[in-house]
């Protein structure tokens, strides 16, 4: 029975095919948007959380608290010293190393070429703590960090800028008109979400302090340890230590946070994954005009179809064979305009993917659902139609000119 009213349905499609796809054509839409949305929401979480992990599992940030003002928490606190770093790299153990940071922006300026970048002030234990990895020249050293040197290391993008193709090793360029000479160029690394790590300097973390803004502050301090399996018991010691070194009474709030690179992770996957359900919220509207699309096409072809109805109705067809009937009808133009959603949707998701720079991942997931929902709406919205056909009187019907 089935087969005979699924043949119906495509007949009846095939018939009037330019009606057809018009009507299909909200669903395509719909189904397409939502698959290529998702799939950038989808790739934007998936690069994120690549570049993150490239930083190593087994990292712990340690970020300033919040300041209070009003009872409303507002800005970091300035609460991190370099002494603080010291104490961790020196009492915790199973730790690699241990590198405070600081930066800000400025103007970088090499003759009549300047650039606004972000200055960070480091140790040189910060590039391995990072990732990062010296392309040319050498990074500064620890005397350099106990002189308070004016050396700086140049990102890629920043050393494009201001030297094209030539080698910035030994000259000289001026950090908000303070000389520095660059002794390496890091090699390319890539934007960190929404961090461009190849647009910035590094400078010595003493000479950023005494030299240059007049900070005694650090923003975080980066600690790698041997593994992922003793995070936890890193955690705890970088915890007892902070408390300690700031005199914080037992009971009382932390004026700092200790976070692990898994925990920073799982956050960005949170946040990514709430930005992919609004992108498919957005799209997934385009569904419910393509359903009242087909809502309104079924109608018009109950009209149509009256007598033909009544005749069925007639020759013994039931109320329930008819509403199969219309059913199948309108859930087959919303599947097969589903099917084309889904190649249109492959399609726009691959030229996104291979003609920007954004990344896209079309998963197995998002193909179910979305096919799924495209049968729900063209059943969803032909159910009225066929009902209303079901419930046509026999003779009423085969007297509808």
């Amino acid at each position: 029975m089935f087969r005979i009213i699924f043949k119906v349905a495509i007949r009846e499609m095939r018939g009037s095919l330019m009606r057809s796809l018009l009507t299909m054509l909200g669903v395509i839409i719909g189904v397409a948007s939502v698959v290529a949305m998702v799939a950038l929401g989808e790739g934007a979480k998936r690069d994120v959380v690549k570049k993150m992990q490239n930083l190593g599992t087994n990292l712990l940030i340690v970020r300033p608290g919040l300041m209070e003002t009003r009872h409303v928490r507002r800005a970091p606190a300035q609460t991190l010293t370099l002494t603080d770093a010291e104490l961790i790299k020196k009492h915790t153990p199973h730790v690699i190393s241990v590198a405070p940071s600081i930066s800000q922006s400025a103007q970088v300026k090499y003759f009549n070429r300047n650039t606004s970048t972000s200055v960070f002030g480091v140790t040189p234990d910060y590039i391995t703590a990072r990732g990062f990895s010296v392309k040319e020249g050498k990074f500064f050293t620890n005397l350099d960090l106990a002189g308070s040197r004016r050396v700086a290391a140049l990102g890629k993008e920043v050393a494009e800028k201001l030297f094209d193709k030539f080698s910035p090793i030994g000259k000289t360029v001026k950090i908000n008109g303070v000389n520095f000479v660059v002794t390496a160029l890091m090699e390319e690394k890539g934007e960190m979400g929404w961090w461009n790590a190849d647009d910035q300097v590094m400078i010595p973390v003493t000479t950023f302090q005494k030299r240059l803004f007049g900070s005694k502050y650090v923003r975080e301090i980066s600690i790698e340890v041997e593994s992922e399996d003793v995070m936890e018991d890193a955690k705890e010691t970088v915890t007892s230590i902070l408390r300690k070194s700031h005199r914080i009474a037992k009971g009382a709030e932390e004026d700092f946070n200790v976070r692990t690179q898994v925990e920073i992770i799982k956050s960005m996957e949170e946040i990514t994954k709430t930005f992919t359900y609004l992108l498919g919220g957005i799209a997934a509207i385009s569904l419910v005009v393509g359903g009242i699309g087909i809502m309104n096409i079924m109608l018009v072809t109950v009209t149509e179809r009256t007598r033909e109805i009544g005749l069925r109705k007639a020759l013994g067809a039931r109320r329930k064979d008819i509403l199969k009937q219309f059913l199948i009808e309108s859930t087959t133009l919303s599947g097969a305009g589903g099917l084309m959603g889904l190649a249109l949707g492959f399609g726009m998701a691959w030229v996104i993917g291979e003609f920007s720079e954004w990344v896209t991942y079309v998963s197995f997931q998002t193909v179910a659902i979305s096919y799924s929902v495209a049968l729900f709406v063209g059943m969803f919205f032909g159910w009225y139609p066929a009902w209303k056909a079901a419930r046509l009187n026999p003779v009423d019907a085969l007297r509808r000119e």
